[in-house]
């Protein structure tokens, strides 16, 4: 048996960015977070033959092309499996579609799980680049490539994402202190809302293809706050870094209708109100998380408390996509 764990994420700057309609033309940049929210997988080979999926549903097939859950199906096929005779379960310590990079998660951890089985070892960036190739290229997801990238480095991390399509990572340079002080004063709090992300996103993948100057220079904008953003961690400056989050947070919400809604805009208001100097929603919007930098911890908890939001408390990550039993 193959155990293998991926690691959630938060973004810190520069999300959307990361979507090859905008990337392949002006080049991308964002910096993100991994934490100790993880997708699991175990693979094993069953004593009778077929494959057998454990994940939200059950599936027991006997061909490839059978399998329903596409992720499991491709990366299956990716591998060419002659004779399929595997055994697939799933877990996650948060629900899928709460913004935290899930999917891109699960990919990453499901390859890591196949390749083991197989006795084949990965470099992050090839695991991150295989993980794209079956969500956007064979699934034709209109998502970013942040997702399968800091699930497979861990840590915090910088991506530049070039016009050729290569990612360059590198790890943000930040002082054990400015670490600190980000686990302390980050606090994370579930809406309530869980959604599909490819909604928002195919709105902004077909606005960028179409040159639309409006989603443009917004884009150019939020990829100059990220860029800004990893300079004032780099100077140790993290109130100046969640100023930095709540101007992000602000032209986020400009590029799509569907980024936010008259609720989570007054738990931001509140948040902001009782000691939250930014903040943002995480992910592609429209619900999920909301992550605040709050130095104030016990007034922003109480607040968000009595507004009936669930706190989750999270450290960060450094071992990125790995194997932990096999």
């Amino acid at each position: 048996m193959i155990i293998t764990r991926s690691p959630l994420r938060i973004t810190l700057g520069g999300g959307g960015t990361d979507l090859p309609s905008y990337y392949c033309r002006y080049g991308g940049f964002l910096m993100a977070a991994a934490i100790d929210k993880y997708v699991y997988v175990t693979v094993m080979r069953p004593f009778t033959p077929g494959i057998y999926l454990k994940y939200s549903k059950l599936e027991h097939v006997e061909q490839v092309d059978e399998v329903q859950h596409p992720i499991i199906r491709e990366a299956i096929r990716l591998l060419d499996f002659k004779t399929p005779q595997l055994e697939i379960t799933t877990l996650a310590d948060i629900p899928a579609g709460t913004g935290l990079g899930s999917s891109g998660s699960f990919t990453t951890a499901l390859l890591k799980g196949l390749y083991a089985h197989r006795r084949r070892l990965l470099h992050p960036n090839e695991l991150a680049e295989l993980a794209c190739h079956i969500e956007i290229e064979r699934l034709g997801e209109p998502i970013g490539k942040q997702d399968q990238y800091i699930a497979a480095y861990g840590g915090l991390t910088c991506f530049n994402f070039n016009t050729d399509g290569t990612v360059a990572a590198e790890p943000l340079k930040i002082s054990m202190d400015t670490l600190f002080d980000l686990e302390d004063n980050f606090l994370l709090f579930f809406t309530g809302y869980s959604r599909s992300a490819g909604t928002i996103l195919q709105d902004q993948q077909t606005r960028t293809r179409q040159a639309d100057r409006e989603m443009l220079d917004n884009l150019h904008y939020v990829k100059e706050l990220g860029l800004r953003s990893q300079q004032a961690l780099e100077a140790g400056d993290t109130r100046g870094f969640a100023a930095l989050m709540h101007e992000h947070w602000e032209h986020k919400q400009r590029r799509s209708r569907g980024m936010s809604n008259l609720q989570i805009n007054e738990w931001y208001a509140l948040g902001r109100a009782n000691g939250a100097l930014g903040g943002k929603l995480v992910g592609a919007g429209g619900g999920g998380f909301l992550l605040f930098y709050a130095e104030d911890h016990r007034r922003l908890r109480e607040a968000m408390a009595q507004a009936g939001l669930e706190e989750v408390r999270f450290h960060f990550d450094f071992d990125g996509t790995k194997v932990l039993f096999g």
